[in-house]
């Protein structure tokens, strides 16, 4: 059964998405490269995602019945990255060494260099057909576990993302959840001018899935509508999150010029306060 937020759980919730987005400035800042504004868009979901909804064990992170998450937009790791030094599968110290010469913390995720780090993930569409081959070995094994991917609303644009919810439905793959990060921008402009998907919801229901479209960055919504995700097992969900790219620093808001663009100090700092006066 559903179980609403308290407030106080929310409000630490909340907090948790606010040190989230710090970190993402700073790792990219300190990297001179990465990627910030997708990360601050989908901090709320990630803090929903990592502190309240997946069934992991940072201190087990290859616990047979642990629910796998893939960032099937591998280009946003700095999210992940930080989500899972903060959950304590790795010392929040190493997120200095981002993009950095050996170290595990590379521009795209990779499969055991880090704990908890599920999938090889960066060209876009290969995540969410990994999610659905795990999802259904899983459903093969008669595993406890679910299967959680992130993608992109540009990500959607690949032809990729279509074959496996094919398969997904298909196979009726009722432990497979994937969230779309709907902020309407990818890196060359407006998503629905680079190539149009709307109505996403009805393509997604066309291809037999289940699909929930909630805000983003109300994370008791978030949380409830996972909930109801996991409950839902007559086969695969959508969750379609609209989100604001680069939320909580208003300079970087609804805008693509730091979809991959590491901020100079003046405009770090800049960052950093906005980010404070968000409250976000």
């Amino acid at each position: 059964m559903n179980t609403a937020l308290s407030n106080q759980r929310a409000a630490e919730l909340a907090a948790i998405a606010h040190q989230i987005r710090f970190h993402v400035i700073d790792m990219v800042y300190k990297a001179q490269s990465g990627h910030i504004s997708p990360g601050l868009g989908s901090a709320d979901i990630m803090a929903s995602l990592f502190f309240e909804v997946l069934r992991i064990d940072p201190q087990n992170p290859k616990w047979a019945d642990r629910d796998r998450f893939v960032l099937s937009k591998g280009h946003s790791c700095p999210v992940l990255y930080t989500s899972l030094a903060l959950r304590g599968f790795f010392p929040v110290a190493e997120l200095d060494t981002l993009r950095k010469l050996g170290s595990r913390l590379q521009g795209h995720p990779i499969a055991g260099y880090l704990p908890g780090i599920e999938a090889a993930s960066g060209s876009l569409g290969m995540g969410a057909s990994q999610a659905v081959g795990m999802a259904l070995e899983g459903r093969m094994l008669g595993a406890k576990y679910d299967i959680w991917a992130l993608l992109g609303d540009g990500e959607t644009n690949e032809g990729l993302i279509w074959e496996t919810a094919m398969a997904a439905a298909k196979y009726k793959l009722g432990n497979l959840v994937f969230i779309v990060d709907r902020n309407g921008l990818q890196t060359d402009g407006a998503c629905d001018t680079v190539m149009p998907t709307e109505p996403l919801d009805k393509k997604f229901e066309a291809f037999n899935w289940k699909v929930f479209k909630i805000d983003g960055h109300n994370i008791p919504e978030i949380v409830a509508t996972m909930q109801a995700a996991r409950e839902y097992r007559e086969g695969p969900v959508c969750i379609i999150a609209k989100t604001t790219k680069g939320k909580g620093v208003r300079f970087m808001e609804n805008t693509t010029e730091w979809h991959a663009k590491a901020p100079n100090t003046e405009q770090y700092q800049r960052a950093l306060v906005e980010l404070e006066e968000s409250g976000v």
